[in-house]
């Protein structure tokens, strides 16, 4: 049977349907309505409710009318002409948000602010004639993405602590575990498996660095007018230049902010959008560079992420266990560092006071960064915490390298047995180079060892060798340093934030 749809009227449907309208299946029964129309992956697969919660309609103008509360109570604190009584109303309907009167409203005005102070004053009659009294549109809209944003950072604040504290646990566990290290992916010198760890754990405190910065330095825009003069507010002060300037200083007080911003146009500088997602894109970096080493690890055996009993790899291979969690984490990280473009140019292309190209993208541009780093958070520590690495099998690749990186210290060894240093260098520089042509033409194993056994410019024996070949003389300082990186860096980071840490990690799909 062949489906097929078809447009008539204006309408979808499918001929092997009858007709039905688009959105009903073939009982006649309409679908359930989430399933007719595009809902964000970022919100149905990946992202935590928590972060939901905070780019929320719900959070959104809730927080547009505490700061409607917060301006009217300021202004009535100061001398306007506004009651106790009006502002106890505007109190008391914060959050029995009408949305379907507001869609109306925007509709029919072609403003989201206004149709939500016409919203607003529907269910307080007594205070509808000073809501958003002197303000502008920026004040609840520009305020509200600062709070929105300072809530989302510090969410992702708890999610980066998380991530730090699977990551201490594992470095702790496997500081002594020597495993093949690459340069070019190449092998190189050994390393140990949690001396590894500390370059994605040092990446993440960098991180935890620059967010922290942007915490302790983010404002509010206050309330400063159309054009960020405050002409409004001074009208209404009759030209009390004081009040005006300690208005701003209240509503920020109210609003739980030390501070302002102290010049604004009619928005704040669009700069401060770009510094944070630039924190997120600098997550995302750090992020991505774990998981493709995760990913690498994965083809080489050496590490598997967690991988449920029912869990399926691949629809046609089922022996296969892809990597899909770290995929996911380079797929989505990569999302947010091209979205760093979005605020770079919107920074770059307001002009002068303000101007209106910068609200549909940052509608989109911002929520969606904070929605993929909580996701790629939540990702990090699910495979840090529940991957299991092989020893066995980093033996297999150690041995198998490690003759090749022992030769300088099979070199110095005969030496001191009396042999010439260059003749014996040139021997291990053709014995090497004839052993790699053997194993990657014909697949063979490392026989370096009893090559240079079985040639009497050495005098050594195959056990001499062997005592040579202890990798834990291979990986230098690296169970040290690892040990130093916790103590001095790690343990004291997480003990200083221990009311920070425990926040819920689930993987959705």
């Amino acid at each position: 049977m062949k489906f097929s749809l078809v447009r008539e009227n204006g309408r979808c449907y499918n001929t092997i349907c009858e007709k039905l309208p688009w959105g009903q299946n073939q009982t006649g029964k309409g679908r359930h309505a989430m399933h007719d129309s595009y809902r964000n992956p970022l919100c149905t697969r990946y992202a935590s409710r928590t972060m939901q919660q905070i780019f929320s309609d719900d959070f959104k103008f809730s927080t547009w009318r505490k700061l409607w509360v917060a301006l009217a109570e300021s202004e009535m604190e100061l001398g306007l002409p506004i009651t106790r009584e009006q502002v106890e109303e505007l109190r008391a309907h914060i959050y029995d948000i009408d949305y379907d009167m507001a869609a109306r409203e925007e509709k029919e005005v072609r403003h989201d602010v206004m149709a939500h102070v016409h919203t607003y004053g529907a269910c307080c009659p007594g205070a509808k004639g000073i809501i958003h009294l002197g303000a502008t549109s920026c004040f609840v809209g520009d305020n509200t993405d600062l709070i929105q944003m300072h809530e989302a950072m510090i969410q992702v604040r708890r999610l980066l602590l998380g991530a730090l504290a699977a990551l201490k646990d594992f470095m702790e566990k496997w500081k002594d575990q020597p495993t093949l290290a690459f340069t070019h992916f190449q092998a190189a010198q050994p390393t140990t498996v949690g001396k590894r760890a500390t370059l994605w754990a040092h990446d993440l405190l960098l991180d935890l660095e620059r967010l922290d910065y942007e915490l302790e330095h983010l404002k509010l825009r206050g309330c400063k007018g159309t054009t960020g003069t405050g002409a409004s507010f001074l009208e209404l002060f009759h030209g009390d230049a004081a009040k005006v300037k300690e208005l701003d200083r209240r509503v920020a007080e109210k609003m739980g902010y030390a501070a302002v911003y102290p010049v604004t146009g009619q928005t704040y500088s669009r700069k401060v959008d770009f510094n944070i997602l630039s924190v997120l894109s600098g997550i995302a970096q750090s992020a991505a560079k774990f998981s493709n080493d995760i990913r690498l690890l994965s083809h080489l055996k050496e590490f598997d992420e967690p991988f449920e009993s029912g869990q399926i790899g691949s629809s046609a291979m089922a022996y296969k266990r892809n990597p899909m969690r770290s995929e996911r984490i380079a797929s989505l990280s990569r999302y947010v560092m091209c979205d760093l473009m979005n605020p770079a140019i919107t920074a770059a292309t307001q002009w002068f006071e303000r101007t209106l190209d910068d609200s549909a993208n940052r509608r989109i541009s911002i929520p969606e960064a904070f929605l993929a780093v909580d996701a790629i958070l939540q990702l990090y520590t699910n495979i840090i915490s529940g991957g299991t690495p092989y020893p066995k099998v980093m033996e297999r690749h150690l041995q198998e390298e490690l003759p090749f990186m022992a030769t300088e210290n099979i070199m110095m060894d005969c030496v001191e047995r009396g042999g010439d240093r260059q003749e014996l260098h040139e021997a291990i520089r053709q014995h090497s180079v004839a052993v790699a042509k053997e194993m990657k033409l014909n697949g063979g194993s490392n026989d370096l060892l009893d090559r240079i056994a079985a040639d009497p410019r050495f005098g050594v024996t195959r056990e001499d060798l062997e005592k040579l070949l202890d990798v834990r003389k291979f990986v230098g300082c690296a169970p040290a340093q690892t040990e130093d990186f916790l103590e001095q860096w790690v343990r004291p980071v997480l003990e200083a934030n221990q009311d920070m840490l425990g926040a819920e990690v689930s993987i959705q799909v």
